[in-house]
């Protein structure tokens, strides 16, 4: 583990590549792509470098247009000017941030003047780290980037605040919509036999759900979701919350109706706690892999939202049984 944090810590210019693709400000396409058969570029992942004749980088060149382009047009024309830049003073750990929030594949290294000095690429993660053989180590590596990204952004008061409020919004929404389920069932809500179980009738779904949201953000560790898997893994998570949702059910209904001396109190509990928690449990597991196939931050997102989400489906179902049970 020590020898993980020591490859993070090293000078990202230790682990760069040099051998990149450099184009000259002043060419045009033609002249470009014949620089570039002339000199093949080497490597797998394939950006390429506009530089001007101090070699300081002033853009990068989608393959796409420069195959596409007419050959007379300058390459400046093309370029994307605004390029994301690795600084030479930059760690291995902090370069591993770039892949982690830009999803691309390779990263220019730069000076403090914009020189050009090489490129890290996806390498970084195998041909470097190729020592760390077992999948353990490879976990904790992805988890060391992932603290030094929470720290990161806890020394940030007001980035924290921006990236976490919006979020809390959901929960307020959601506060909102149950006060309003409540005004529109009021004829169920304010029941005697009703009432005490609403807190326990939310408690459980809510439980459940944070479960859910904690199971899946620990499997999306390093791990590119898919759409395929996500219903796969839903479908799971739907059999464990009925089975979660009828032992919680039977054991709440079970009391209510011994204490309430009314079956359909019971059979109500029963039911919606069931039906909720299993909604709650799908929910929670799928809200972090949607959010992330989205590319947004499920540990920031997924419990606000799965929250709220987990309130409506079991006070719908609770108030609409006790409407067709008990009025």
């Amino acid at each position: 583990m020590q020898h993980v944090r020591d490859i993070l810590a090293d000078p990202v210019t230790k682990h760069m590549r040099q051998d990149i693709a450099r184009l000259a400000v002043g060419l045009t396409i033609g002249e470009a792509l014949a620089a570039l058969r002339a000199s093949p570029p080497p490597g797998r992942v394939l950006y390429l470098y506009v530089v001007d004749a101090e070699g300081r980088l002033v853009g990068v060149v989608p393959t796409r247009r420069l195959l596409l382009s007419a050959p007379e047009r300058p390459l400046t024309e093309i370029m994307v000017a605004k390029v994301i830049t690795v600084p030479e003073s930059a760690t291995v750990l902090e370069a591993c941030e770039f892949f982690t929030f830009h999803k691309l594949l390779a990263f220019p290294v730069v000076d403090d003047d914009r020189k050009l000095l090489g490129i890290v690429d996806v390498d970084l993660y195998t041909s470097e780290l190729s020592d760390l053989e077992r999948r353990e180590e490879h976990d904790d590596l992805f988890q060391l980037i992932g603290v030094h990204l929470n720290d990161k952004e806890q020394g940030q008061p007001g980035l924290a605040f921006r990236r976490r409020f919006p979020w809390l919004l959901c929960n307020i929404a959601g506060g909102l919509l149950a006060a309003l389920l409540a005004d529109a069932y009021s004829d169920v809500a304010t029941l005697v036999i009703v009432t005490p179980f609403i807190p326990i009738v939310l408690a459980l779904a809510e439980s459940v759900s944070i479960q859910s949201v904690s199971l899946a953000l620990q499997t999306l560790h390093g791990q590119p979701p898919t759409w395929g898997g996500l219903l796969r893994k839903v479908g799971r998570e739907l059999i464990v919350g009925l089975l979660l949702g009828a032992a919680c059910g039977a054991t709440v209904g079970g009391i209510a109706w011994v204490w309430k001396g009314d079956a359909k109190v019971g059979l109500s509990l029963f039911l919606g706690i069931g039906g909720g928690v299993t909604g709650a449990a799908a929910v929670g597991l799928a809200l972090p892999y949607i959010l992330r196939l989205l590319q947004r931050d499920p540990r920031v997102a997924a419990g606000p939202m799965a929250l709220a989400a987990s309130d409506m489906i079991v006070l719908l179902l609770y108030f609409n049984l006790g409407r067709w049970l008990l009025t």
